[in-house]
């Protein structure tokens, strides 16, 4: 690291870029896919009459403060007797990157946009992702639209899947948004641009709400991921905040499942293999049981999705401080999800942490290529034509996706860690309050509250468990490779 003048974010760039190649992903756009773009003119056009035309809507996005690549838009809509109407629309990236193309290639190779503090590395160029085919407020697109209705209760009653014209309303931010749900904060100025907005947003909070219900009840596992998120002044890096997982963030994230479910059943009732997003039943359930049991609280020897939402909301009501720390611990117990291709005759192996049998991504083509997989087949199916793809290459695709995808979460994770090291090397010697997050062959892993940070157990350790509370000393820090390292203190 450079002496002197502080470059934190350059020299986190320069960590993240390296992490890139090392992980077997490409950081910057070859050539043949700069010269791709020049030709392109503008946003796609289509004059199919099949396409509907629903630019009138009250469309809005929500996502993160910073998000210019925007992947879907909702609107609602009341019906008699409680029911509501529900659509959700998703960029027709399609209609720009074609299959086999130079951009289409590039994304294929990494699968997925990167995003680290100090550097995004989009799937997708700029130019495309950010602008041509994100729904941007104020401008038409064309989108795959899921038209979903529910009862009054939140029960899914029907649903259809078309092309359409779109017109983002309001471009809207997570935290603005939920602040005015919460009764915390105004009502967002590009909402209150829009009339009615603010009883379109109410509408869809409530659903959401209902469908958050629902799949608790059958099971659905609610967690606060552990997501921090670095804070730079100009080039320096001054904290380490953890993202709230709020009531704006569950409407999108129920609204995503419902779509991404619909979107499955759909390929299965057209007789289309599909690239399916699971989670299995977790091989390290009894570990499951033995962290529940630490808590005071018993789980059945075989893996049981009900009873553990049930103990993690008692987890949460009785501690919610710590509950973090607890999700960790038991996402890394779970394991992580994968892709794989399931014929619409086969069980659906499903999502265990969902708690729903049919799902796939489909609702974020500008960052996921699976998403962009789906399309595609999506499009040929509606129009009556062949899957773009064959079996044999859904196959491949599937076990690259995933292994590609690991590697990204492996770069956004080791990058985390280089902000966090950077950040604690002027605390070398302090003391922390400390949770065991994993215990493997490569060693034994802790988390700090304040900072959120991570690092590895050093020295002679007694014997631990994964959950338990310890006191540590931080030792060392290593900016350039990720490393944290804390000894046990009292």
């Amino acid at each position: 690291m450079r002496k002197g003048l502080i470059h934190h974010r350059t020299d986190l760039t320069t960590i993240a870029t390296w992490a890139m190649f090392s992980r077997g992903l490409q950081p910057d756009f070859p050539l043949a896919v700069q010269q791709q773009l020049a030709r392109l003119k503008g946003p796609a056009q289509d004059d199919n009459s099949r396409i509907r035309d629903l630019t009138a809507l009250p469309w809005c996005s929500i996502d993160n403060d910073d998000s210019r690549d925007l992947d879907q838009l909702t609107v609602g809509e009341a019906l008699p007797h409680g029911r509501a109407r529900l659509f959700v629309a998703v960029a027709d990236v399609d209609a720009l990157v074609k299959k086999g193309s130079p951009v289409d290639e590039h994304a294929r190779l990494n699968t997925t946009s990167v995003y680290t503090s100090a550097r995004v590395f989009p799937m997708l160029p700029e130019r495309l992702c950010t602008d041509l085919t994100s729904l941007n407020e104020g401008e038409d697109r064309l989108a795959l639209v899921c038209e979903m209705e529910f009862s009054d209760d939140g029960l899914l009653t029907g649903f259809q899947l078309y092309r359409a014209r779109v017109r983002n309303q309001a471009q809207l931010a997570y935290d603005a948004v939920a602040a005015w749900i919460e009764a915390k904060g105004e009502l967002p100025a590009a909402a209150h641009r829009v009339r009615g907005m603010d009883v379109q947003l109410r509408l869809q909070d409530d659903l959401a709400q209902k469908l958050r219900v629902l799949r608790r009840a059958e099971g659905s596992l609610e967690f606060e991921s552990f997501q921090p998120r670095a804070v730079f002044d100009g080039e320096r890096i001054t904290d380490i905040v953890l993202q709230p997982h709020n009531r704006a963030r569950q409407l999108i994230e129920e609204f995503m499942i419902a779509t991404n479910t619909c979107t499955a059943r759909f390929l299965a009732a057209q007789g289309t293999a599909s690239l399916r997003r699971v989670v299995r039943s977790p091989e390290r359930w009894l570990r499951i049981v033995e962290v529940a049991h630490d808590y005071g609280e018993s789980l059945p020897p075989q893996p049981d999705a009900r009873a553990l939402q049930a103990f993690l909301a008692r987890q949460h009501k009785r501690d919610p401080l710590r509950f973090p720390d607890l999700s960790l611990v038991i996402v890394k117990l779970m394991g992580s999800g994968e892709y794989v291709v399931e014929r619409p005759d086969a069980e659906p192996i499903g999502h265990f942490g969902l708690a729903v049998q049919d799902y796939m991504h489909s609702t974020a083509p500008n960052r996921r290529y699976p998403d962009l997989i789906t399309q595609r087949l999506l499009k040929a199916a509606l129009a009556g034509e062949k899957p773009p793809y064959t079996l044999a290459e859904l196959v491949e695709l599937a076990d690259h996706c995933t292994a590609q995808e690991d590697a990204a979460q492996k770069v956004e994770r080791q990058l985390r860690k280089s902000e966090a090291a950077l950040l604690l090397h002027s605390r070398i010697g302090q003391r922390f309050d400390g949770l065991v997050t994993g215990i493997n062959a490569s060693g034994t892993w802790v988390r700090i509250v304040d900072p959120p940070a991570e690092g590895r157990l050093s020295g002679e350790l007694p014997e631990l468990r994964v959950g338990q509370l310890l006191r540590v000393k931080l030792v060392s820090t290593s900016v350039e490779r990720g490393f944290i390292d804390f000894v046990l203190t009292h």
